[in-house]
């Protein structure tokens, strides 16, 4: 028997898709989602909240001339209602609102219209959005757009994030005080008296099952009686800002679940879009996917999660949709495929060409070198090449793009230089492109692995009063509360200290150069010193010193050379705003140095290199070092 065809109940206040599935209740004309009925829960929403505090679109923007990340906060209530299309097969619908003068400085200036689709038998519905900044207005800053849904507490107990981050996680109730203890800033809880007692003594931070980009595909929560899972599927990385590599939130406790399109989470104002008077500008966000399922009574409820993943590689497998009925979502038709190989020349690593094995390979809109970390208006199309370094970018939507990509292993950004222009149906073969990274002579020593991240070198065991315990003897170590309070406990009496031939970066390069706490609750800079030794030295030489960095927090690197009251070698300036150390990031934005060190301040024989974090007035400022390498002069045997 097939599946009942999907019918559409319209009345005053409130319209609803049923599918005989599943049964979806928005309300008219607001678009927000009042009631999800599946598997006979009448509401898998959160029934205690206001109606309008359920399931919904919202943003954070301010005007024009702000600065920072924060602004005003805005559930996008609609105020039009429209059936757009409507059948057996399929009902969407859409929640418009739009702008007029008389609303400048009160209301984003943006034109929103939500849609929502339901499919004949489909087992969930798929929400996107359009939104549209005409020419004629004003300007604004976008901090932030997301879908949020809250779940039932007494229900959804258990969430999964990725095979190896998922638990039963605590109830809202207990990250409030006298349950709950603030720690170093409120998103961070200790849970001192919970309602369920095996958490009691855990931290509870959302920032703790944050997520890349490249691996944000599906999370959501599980109800173990009966057994119902709530997944977010999100099959495309084409609207979300900052590339692959971008972290944001996923789900946390509420319940919530979340699909974030554009934040400033570890990057910071970078990537807060600023629209001018002046600029027309349009975006389609989504469609995502909400995937339910439901288990067999005597079946085990976490196979939910393995359901979801597999329905994660469908909706990955069908992207483009060919059903969204908007004009401004381009189908597969629509589309245009770009391919080709990348190989890395660095004669210092091998005579022949290097396959770029692994390498992310994207097409972003043209800027500088690198400058797609930092792109947060447009689309992104991203692909990881084979290890041969054959690439393959399929279904671009159609206009002006630069390629880039980056190589695990090499530091350094590539940037084809051409600009490639998508057009519908179009196949285009770059043929071999050839990255050159940074290089001058031998590598004379080398810390870490330049691979963006932080996480090989040592990651301290947590503080026992402050654990979450998904993350204990988990390779994400980094997760736990705290770990830049350890900083000062291994090194007391002075900073770190590391000897090129000796030191083990795995067990003495700590993961973070913070500042040190003082006894009176004051910061203090650190001065981390790399010894090594020369054999000989070209004093007519140009030596340079690549210091590529995982992470910066309101902070700045300073280089010496051979003597701590020098004069700087190099000074970064005041750089990054990613907070990723109090977030439990292993990096944020990457940043790359290219130091010049005059053969005249090196000696032969033992030399030590000085690198200062002075600004030092929070626990969360530092940097995380990627990866630092010293090289020779270009033509030195040494």
């Amino acid at each position: 028997m097939p599946p009942r065809g999907v019918q559409l109940t319209i009345q005053d206040r409130h319209v609803m898709m049923d599918n005989g599935i599943l049964q979806v209740t928005l309300s008219n004309p607001e678009g927000i989602v009042t009631s999800i009925r599946y598997n006979g829960i009448d509401n898998l929403l959160e029934v205690l909240n206001d109606e309008s505090n359920r399931g919904y679109w919202d943003l954070v923007w301010s005007t024009p001339g702000t600065t920072g990340t924060t602004g005003i906060f805005d559930v996008i209530k609609g105020t039009s209602f429209e059936v757009i299309v409507e059948s057996e097969e399929q009902v969407e619908l859409s929640f418009t609102r739009s702008w007029d003068p008389s609303q400048e400085g009160k209301l984003v200036p943006l034109k929103i219209d939500k849609r929502f689709v339901m499919l004949r038998g489909c087992s969930g519905f798929y929400s996107y959005a359009i939104y549209e900044h005409l020419q004629e207005w004003p300007g604004f800053n976008l901090g932030e757009t997301r879908i949020a849904f809250k779940l039932r507490k007494d229900k959804f107990h258990y969430m999964a994030v990725a095979d190896n981050r998922q638990r039963y996680m605590p109830l809202p109730d207990d990250r409030l005080s006298p349950r709950g203890l603030a720690l170093a800033y409120p998103e961070a809880v200790l849970l001192v008296n919970p309602v369920e007692p095996e958490f009691k003594g855990e931290v509870d931070d959302k920032y703790q099952y944050s997520s890349e980009n490249k691996d944000n595909r599906v999370h959501g929560w599980i109800c173990m009686d009966p057994s119902v899972g709530f997944w977010k599927i999100t099959p495309s990385n084409e609207f979300r800002t900052g590339g692959p590599l971008k972290q944001n939130l996923t789900s946390h406790v509420g319940p919530t679940t979340l699909a974030v399109f554009l934040s400033a989470h570890y990057s910071g104002e970078d990537l807060v879009p600023k629209f001018e008077a002046g600029e027309a500008w349009k975006k389609v966000f989504g469609p995502v996917f909400m995937y339910f399922n439901s288990a067999m009574v005597g079946d085990e409820p976490l196979s939910l999660w393995e359901d979801a993943k597999k329905q994660m590689e469908i909706e990955v497998q069908s992207w483009p949709y060919s059903f969204p009925a908007s004009e401004d979502y381009q189908k597969s038709d629509q589309r245009g495929n770009v391919s080709g190989r990348l190989l890395v020349k660095d004669r210092f690593v091998s005579d022949d060409y290097i396959s770029a094995n692994g390498a992310y390979v994207g097409l972003a809109p043209p800027g500088d070198v690198g400058s797609w970390q930092r792109e947060c208006k447009d689309y992104q199309f991203w692909s990881k090449a084979d290890e041969n370094g054959y690439f393959s970018i399929n279904e671009i939507r159609t206009g002006n793009y630069n390629l880039y990509a980056w190589v695990p292993g090499f530091i350094g950004d590539y940037r084809y230089d051409v600009v490639i222009t998508i057009t519908s149906g179009c196949d285009i073969d770059t043929g071999d492109l050839v990255f050159d990274p940074p290089r001058d002579g031998p590598t004379l020593w080398e810390i870490g692995i330049p691979d963006r991240s932080a996480a090989e070198f040592y990651i301290p065991d947590p503080n026992p009063l402050y654990i979450n315990k998904l993350y204990v003897n988990h390779p994400d170590r980094f997760r736990q509360y705290g770990l830049w309070e350890k900083y000062a406990e291994l090194y007391p009496n002075g900073d770190l200290v590391y000897t090129v031939g000796a030191s083990d970066y795995t067990k003495d390069w700590f993961f973070a150069q913070v500042t040190r706490k003082k006894d009176d609750n004051t910061y203090q800079r650190t001065t981390w010193q790399i010894k090594f030794k020369l054999d000989s030295v070209d004093q007519n030489g140009i030596y340079k010193l690549r210091v590529a960095l995982a992470s910066a927090s309101v902070s700045e690197l300073q280089v010496r050379v051979n003597d701590p009251k020098a004069n700087l070698v190099f000074s970064s300036g005041l750089i990054g705003k990613d907070n990723s150390i109090a977030r439990h990031g292993i990096h944020g934005l990457y940043w790359l140095y290219n130091i010049d060190v005059g053969g005249a301040r090196l000696v032969q024989g033992d030399n030590t290199l000085f690198l200062t974090q002075p600004r030092s007035t929070s626990p969360f400022q530092g940097i995380m070092y990627d990866y630092i390498r010293f090289e020779g002069p270009s033509a030195s045997s040494i």
